[in-house]
């Protein structure tokens, strides 16, 4: 295994400690494992938090700040942070409109947020709503899931959530636009290479020089296929087949994302936006903005993902409303 860290027992704590010394401005770090809290914490509003194992950066502690999250907890790598982290960043966090958690849909996360969500309400009285995201078309159940994967699309849900409650929104309508933007966004990814762990120290899984996987999850999970690698835009097209054929996007219009896994040029994936854009304007949908970019990684797995996302006025309204954190600026 080649990586440039220290010891694999602190890759997670150092990297945490090395994005707040980047970003004080934006991010603080609690004394309670790997959770940071919006340094210039607002009140009034209601809080967002989410997270999940580390490994998938700059999600989640990259987009804390103005018009985004409040709080980001960081598990290891691949691996749901603790109830009493995410507890910790609730009540860091709270404020008299409560606090809504955007959570994945992996068992883990599913558990454990829902469990720090109780604490919360039990011990402390604080009003906690959730949504869980479930935007992966590519496969309904995977080893770490009851049902679809939560990927890429999540990032939607932070903007979208997080500038409605930055105008002093009330909690139950909060998590109702995040909820609403679940349910309209659809991701598929796939993968030429895998990642490795740092506590495993080899690769999560195999593939051949010539060969892809389809599907693939954010975490290494199998996808639907594996086959020989084609060329990008017989890719794209597999992948958005799947995309569009799940929600009526007809007569819509979309925001995109192009994401990549940690390892993929910005060359290869303004290939892909190409194909995507002609695709959508053959079928009449209209982009209404695109995202290419890593946004939700995998370490350095080299492939990507798409994302569409169908916009309503009030959905368009709040993903071009400000936003500054590290990682998305608006």
């Amino acid at each position: 295994m080649k990586k440039i860290i220290n010891a694999v027992e602190l890759v997670e704590d150092q990297m945490i400690a090395g994005m707040c010394k980047a970003f004080p401005q934006y991010v603080t770090k609690l004394d309670c494992g790997n959770v940071v809290v919006r340094t210039d914490k607002k009140e009034g509003k209601v809080a967002l938090i989410s997270g999940g194992g580390s490994g998938h950066e700059p999600a989640h502690g990259g987009f804390v700040g103005t018009g985004m999250l409040d709080a980001a907890v960081a598990g290891a790598v691949f691996t749901s942070p603790t109830p009493d982290q995410i507890y910790e960043g609730i009540k860091a966090i709270a404020t008299d409109k409560g606090v809504l958690m955007v959570v994945k849909n992996y068992t883990g996360d599913v558990m454990n947020f829902e469990m720090a969500a109780d604490m919360a309400r039990d011990m402390d009285g604080i009003k906690v709503a959730q949504v869980v995201t479930n935007d992966d078309v590519a496969v309904q159940d995977s080893l770490y899931t009851v049902g679809r994967r939560g990927v890429a699309g999540t990032v939607f849900v932070h903007k979208i959530a997080g500038a409605l409650a930055e105008t002093g929104a009330e909690l139950e309508e909060v998590q109702a636009v995040a909820q609403k933007v679940c349910d309209n966004v659809r991701t598929m990814g796939m993968a030429i290479k895998p990642c490795i762990v740092p506590a495993a120290g080899t690769p999560g899984f195999e593939l051949a020089d010539d060969e892809m996987e389809i599907g693939i999850g954010i975490h290494g999970e199998p996808g639907i296929y594996r086959e020989a690698l084609k060329p990008a835009d017989e890719i794209v097209d597999v992948l958005m087949e799947k995309i569009l054929a799940d929600i009526d996007f007809a007569g819509s219009e979309v925001a995109v994302m192009i994401n990549g896994c940690g390892a993929t040029p910005l060359m290869e994936l303004f290939i892909v936006n190409n194909r995507v854009a002609d695709i959508l304007a053959d079928k009449g949908i209209k982009v209404y903005k695109t995202f290419v970019g890593e946004y939700m990684t995998s370490i350095e797995m080299e492939g990507f993902s798409i994302s569409l996302l169908k916009l309503d006025d009030q959905m368009k309204a709040l993903l071009d409303a400000p936003a500054d954190t590290p990682a998305f600026k608006a």
